[in-house]
């Protein structure tokens, strides 16, 4: 009787854990499975909060940008506005500005007068007068001329390099012609004539005695801005061409000038002028001397 009471006691103990157990599995299971559904929901909310900050801060670097973007553009627009209302203030005060004309300060001129030399050109005072040994190619001259020309006076500075105000530097250009004798007698015919004792004036083509003189100057002109200015020419080169050619047919010679003068400003541009020179050759041209002297006026152009 006690084993089957110990039996009986047994199988009603396992009956009931067996209950117990069928009775807990369904609930362990539930709660199992919601926790699996709230883990999952747990982490779709994390990402999702995850995307919503990523997001956020997308768009606090768009806003940013954005601003920058704002700022570049105002800060191009006040640049741009400063820019034009520049320029026009410029344009305002070029046209309100008075003309600026351009300084004339070179001269074209043409000038003019009478040359006179220390020698005679020509000779008869020799072996039967016919200027054999002194010279022969024409007969004597006498030692005055006229002369014509032109010149360009090239300004540099207007303070002598800085060593004197309103003392203007500039260099000279010129050139003369003068005429000594016209239709003088040939030399050849007065040699022949004397050989043969005949007359023979005519025979050979008379000539014209003249001269070429071409120069290069540096000329100091004093009191700037004024409009009379006188000036002066230390020192300046001469070529001198004759013709006829001298009893060794030399044509050229090179000499130095020394002049000074004065011009006036008459009208606006136009100038009148006058001057006197000293012409010089340390040597002649084979016999012929061109030493001299000229006096005489200028009209000058401003360019």
């Amino acid at each position: 009787m006690t084993l089957n009471k110990t039996r009986i006691a047994l199988g009603v103990a396992a009956a009931t854990v067996t209950m117990a157990g069928a009775m807990v599995s369904p609930q362990a299971a539930a709660h199992s499975k919601a926790e699996r559904v709230a883990d999952a929901t747990a982490k779709k909310t994390d990402a999702l909060e995850m995307q919503v900050k990523q997001m956020a801060a997308m768009m606090e670097a768009m806003q940013a940008e954005l601003s920058r973007v704002k700022a570049a553009s105002a800060n191009a627009a006040a640049s741009n506005t400063a820019k034009v209302q520049e320029l026009d203030q410029w344009m305002a005060s070029v046209k309100s500005a008075p003309v600026h004309v351009a300084t004339k300060d070179h001269v074209f001129s043409v000038r003019g007068g009478w040359m006179h030399f220390n020698d005679n050109r020509g000779s008869t005072r020799t072996v039967a007068n016919t200027g054999f040994g002194e010279d022969v190619l024409t007969s004597e001259a006498d030692k005055d001329a006229f002369y014509y020309g032109g010149a360009i006076d090239f300004n540099m500075n207007n303070d002598l390099f800085g060593l004197m105000d309103d003392t203007s530097f500039g260099i000279e250009l010129g050139l003369e012609y003068a005429e000594i004798a016209q239709r003088k007698q040939n030399g050849f015919e007065t040699v022949a004539s004397a050989a043969t004792g005949l007359n023979l004036t005519g025979v050979q083509q008379s000539v014209t005695v003249n001269q070429l003189r071409i120069s290069a100057s540096p000329k100091i002109k004093f009191m700037h801005g004024s409009k009379f200015r006188p000036w002066l020419i230390p020192v300046g080169l001469d070529m001198n061409i004759i013709s006829p050619p001298s009893d060794a047919v030399t044509v050229l010679n090179t000499g130095m000038q020394f002049g000074a003068g004065a011009e006036y400003e008459v009208f606006d541009g136009i100038l009148i002028g006058a001057d006197g020179r000293y012409h010089h050759t340390f040597d002649d041209v084979d016999g012929v001397d061109t030493d001299g002297f000229t006096l005489g006026g200028s009209i000058g152009f401003k360019f």
